[in-house]
């Protein structure tokens, strides 16, 4: 559990800490002065100055941080600053650490095709053979279901289903859905492999279950590990990392759409930095690839998020950049300041409510 825990911790210091060396390095190209890289937040642990950069560690693993001199519009004399660069270098000074996530996923896919095959999703129709030979995988489980009470876990994958006068052995979401629908209030054994263990786990799917829920509770998914020659792999890493990019938004309005028309979504969680954690703990344990996928998504995530302009965001501050370069004036630095301070606070509110809700879903 604590080896587990401090994986999961290095994990997102290290995402963060790259995120942060896509601003370093754009302004250090552009000579830009940055005061202090720091891994971790003040107080700080450990320091040393090199030319004009101090390179910290500190006690709080909360991520990591450039301090860059002059972001501030009324430092745009001083030689050196942010402030003092033109809109475009400023631009990808900021655009540089969004970048950084893409780049991390794409490398992470790339690694993973190459060498141990990517987990992707694939219908029912896809007939793969050796290495990319499809399983059914338990993708959510929904709370209190018949699934849970059971002990059946995202990420577990389905062997074989039997009854007490019928057996399955398949590889494809309709055959199975039909197995439990055909089998509704009667004891089915499921055998499952979760990473390398193989687990046999007896459930009861209901005869009338909530609305937006299935008879046992779950979400299935049909994934295959795609793998491929090395000199094939950056593409596939290429492709995957701009389908799972573009899927973000679709998956995006689909939600909002279901919301506004009060449909159920009993498979999506609103998770804080606890529940992200845990997800992550649970990928863990099923497999270092599983896990690594997992980090890849997070970090598209994070891209598409850092992206969006709201202030105290990446994409934020390049809105003030972009409204800079319409009116031929920037935004008077206490009024971006205020505004970014609103914004910070509020994200900042959203994270505890959200890590509120983790806690008490843990309990």
């Amino acid at each position: 559990m604590i080896l587990t825990i401090v994986i999961v911790v290095l994990s997102l210091i290290i995402l963060m800490s790259l995120h942060e060396l896509g601003h370093f390095l754009l302004a250090k190209k552009f000579g830009i002065t940055v005061e202090e890289f720091g891994i971790g937040y003040p107080p700080r642990i450990w320091g040393k100055k090199i030319k004009n950069t101090i390179y910290s560690i500190n006690w709080l693993p909360l991520g990591a941080f450039v301090k860059i001199l002059g972001e501030d519009e009324n430092q745009k004399k001083v030689e050196g600053s942010f402030a003092s660069k033109l809109l475009w270098q400023r631009a990808l000074v900021l655009f540089g650490g969004v970048a950084s996530f893409w780049i991390i996923a794409f490398l992470i896919i790339t690694i993973l095709a190459g060498i141990s095959g990517v987990p992707t999703a694939v219908p029912d129709s896809f007939n793969g053979i050796g290495k990319e030979t499809p399983k059914v995988q338990i993708f959510s489980v929904a709370k209190n279901s018949p699934a849970e009470v059971a002990g059946i876990k995202a990420g577990d994958e389905i062997v074989n289903l039997k009854s007490q006068i019928a057996n399955l052995k398949s590889n494809k979401i309709g055959e199975v859905q039909e197995f439990i629908g055909e089998h509704k209030g009667e004891e089915i054994l499921f055998s499952l492999q979760r990473g390398d263990k193989a687990l046999e786990i007896s459930a009861i799917p209901r005869i009338d279950p909530p609305k937006g829920e299935g008879a046992l509770g779950v979400a299935l998914a049909r994934v295959a590990h795609m793998q491929v020659a090395w000199y094939k792999a950056p593409w596939i890493g290429l492709k995957i990392t701009a389908l799972q990019t573009k899927d973000i938004p679709v998956q995006w309005y689909l939600l909002i759409k279901k919301k506004i028309n009060r449909v159920p979504t009993p498979d999506v969680q609103m998770v804080g930095p606890v529940g992200l954690g845990q997800i992550m703990g649970q990928a863990l344990g099923q497999g270092a690839g599983n896990y690594l996928m997992l980090v890849a998504i997070i970090s598209i995530y994070l891209a598409f998020f850092n992206l969006l302009p709201i202030p105290a965001l990446d994409g934020g501050r390049l809105l003030f950049i972009v409204i800079e370069a319409i009116r031929k004036k920037p935004v008077k630095p206490e009024v971006e300041q205020k505004i970014t301070t609103i914004f910070f606070i509020a994200l900042i509110l959203m994270g505890l409510i959200f890590t509120f809700q983790d806690i008490r879903r843990l309990f």
